[in-house]
């Protein structure tokens, strides 16, 4: 089956007449007179009114994009833009001491929710170097569980979060 390339002008019997505006490795994304925009497998029924000429990259820069994005964020120190919840953008976290003499500690919250996801994207790093290595099995289950502790000890500062995906996740209930 040779690919359609961009251009090509094509009469569905369902969407109408249209032209292919973009190809993926599964789809042509086709605007219809009647229609508008949809995305059709490329291998549906549909008659051909005019084939554009020229190779077409069936790969989009969307899907390279998120592949490099998870690549990067599986075995670099790369981390992720992660959103403080709203309501604490600009805060302060003050620590005060219990002797009324001695000055509290202030510190902007943003700071302090920075350092706590740069803890974050290093014990993801961490957890995947050791799934990555040579070490035995249950070595590697033994330093899992580990790092699962130390995220649940984590959690309390998962209010700071805007997205709950982006949250601390300790050890489920048994």
């Amino acid at each position: 089956m040779k690919l359609l390339g961009i251009g090509s002008r094509i009469n569905h019997s369902e969407y109408g007449k249209g032209v292919v505006t973009n190809v993926t490795s599964q789809h042509y994304w086709v605007t219809f007179i009647e229609n508008g925009l949809e995305t059709i497998d490329l291998d549906s029924e549909f008659e051909v009114i005019e084939a554009a000429e020229g190779d077409v990259d069936t790969v989009s820069f969307f899907d390279i994009e998120s592949s490099l994005v998870d690549i990067l964020k599986k075995w670099s120190d790369v981390s992720e833009v992660v959103p403080i919840a709203d309501k604490y953008k600009g805060g302060r976290l003050i620590l005060e001491p219990a002797d009324t003499n001695l000055k509290p500690y202030e510190l902007p919250i943003d700071t302090f929710f920075h350092k706590i996801t740069m803890v974050r994207d290093r014990l993801r790093v961490m957890e995947q170097r050791i799934n990555a290595s040579d070490l035995d099995e249950q070595s590697k289950i033994d330093l899992q569980q580990y790092i699962t502790r130390i995220y649940g000890s984590l959690t309390s500062f998962n209010i700071l979060f805007k997205s709950k995906s982006h949250q601390f996740v300790g050890q489920k209930g048994s």
